[in-house]
């Protein structure tokens, strides 16, 4: 798996986990709607300046985001 598909997958999974749709997701962000969902997908390379905005919206720490795509990424 790649990086940008891990980032989808653990945004995605926080997202959901608190009930949030990416439009509200992307409003709170200030990133687009479409932005968002190809993020989601892996179509889309998040700069840290977005993990840091995605992060804020979901409370969560911009760490934790990581670490868990680190997980997902080199998983044995």
């Amino acid at each position: 798996m790649d990086i940008e598909q891990a980032f989808g997958i653990i945004i995605r999974k926080y997202r959901l986990e608190r009930s949030m749709s990416q439009e509200k997701l992307a409003l709170e962000s200030g990133l687009d709607r479409s932005f968002i969902s190809l993020l989601e997908r892996g179509k889309r390379k998040p700069t840290i300046n977005t993990l840091f905005a995605i992060s804020d919206v979901l409370q969560i720490k911009p760490h934790t985001i990581v670490k868990d795509i680190e997980n997902l990424v080199y998983m044995k």
